[in-house]
């Protein structure tokens, strides 16, 4: 189909280009686009997603709360329960804000709705160039980018929708999802750790000597404890070697599945990790705060008597 010196060709089924109705949508996306670019959050608004959120808050505090208040504060060694506290405690904090920022960062959603006329002549494009366009959230998909069913939007190098941080990983928060998937890991080892090292050690003396709760309820509580840990340990360990590897490669989950020939120059190894955690190797790549504005915070803006939204 010829429009204004290009061609723009559908992805997934063949209508014709924005006109009547599906123009004034257009316009009304871009409205949208331009308020969303304004807004400070971003949120998927899926039941799903949220329940999965709100169980990963609530297991990793309850780890806190198992690993501090029954092993840690009824040792009798003070060094062990500060080292072993502090260490717990601040990788419990950096997977929590890595969650966060997983969760609220804008995974580089696609412009909904810009598929208009006057966005295509806008791009300057070569005279018989094809451009595509997702019939889904009439958006024009560049390269590597795919649509989200929960998200409803197309992603820029989608690489799959988790619902335990109720986003998309993608271009702009892969990042924060492989540190929350690494600390997560890490806080259930140490957590596995210090759960043996606690059987051991109360077998040794007495249960009431080892722990302010009853040894039934100690029992319990470490017993739910270290099957969580196990679970998590798995998961995020498996997830963290997939992420970097398809860092390293330069290629998505849903590229590899659908076996897609890269039709872009690979950064291999360094290169892709440099990419995704900006700039060369440092203790910032471990940092979820770093990049984070505070006044970006601040400028909640009320609208109708509640917080904006960008989804």
């Amino acid at each position: 189909m010829q429009t204004t010196g290009h061609r723009l060709r559908d992805v997934e089924q063949h209508h014709p280009l924005l006109g009547g109705e599906e123009e004034q949508q257009g316009e009304e996306g871009l409205k949208e686009v331009c308020l969303a670019s304004r807004r400070p959050v971003w949120f998927i608004r899926d039941t799903c997603g949220i329940v999965c959120a709100v169980m990963t808050w609530f297991l990793v505090l309850y780890a806190g709360f198992v690993v501090n208040f029954v092993m840690l504060l009824p040792s009798k060694d003070f060094w062990f329960s500060l080292l072993n506290g502090m260490g717990f405690n601040f990788l419990a904090v950096m997977a929590l804000s890595s969650h966060l920022r997983a969760m609220l960062t804008d995974p580089g959603a696609v412009p909904k709705g810009n598929a208009t006329k006057e966005y295509m002549d806008s791009l300057q494009l070569k005279p018989g160039e094809v451009i595509y366009k997702c019939p889904k959230c009439c958006s024009i998909k560049p390269e590597r980018a795919h649509h989200c069913s929960i998200c409803k939007r197309c992603i820029r190098k989608m690489d799959h929708h988790c619902p335990w941080v109720n986003n998309c990983v993608g271009e702009r928060n892969q990042r924060f999802f492989v540190l929350f998937t690494m600390y997560v890991a890490l806080i259930s080892t140490h957590a596995l750790c210090l759960s043996g090292m606690q059987f051991y050690t109360c077998v040794r003396v007495q249960w009431n000597e080892c722990s302010d709760f009853s040894p039934p309820v100690a029992v319990m509580l470490m017993i739910f404890l270290c099957l969580e840990a196990l679970l998590f340990l798995t998961f995020t360990a498996v997830m963290f070697g997939t992420q970097i590897h398809s860092i390293c490669n330069d290629e998505t989950e849903i590229e590899r599945l659908k076996n897609e020939k890269p039709t872009w120059e690979r950064r291999m190894r360094w290169e892709g990790m440099k990419a995704v955690f900006g700039g060369p190797p440092s203790l910032i790549w471990c940092n979820p705060f770093a990049g984070l504005q505070l006044r970006h915070l601040l400028m909640v803006r009320a609208r109708k008597g509640g917080t904006e939204f960008s989804v």
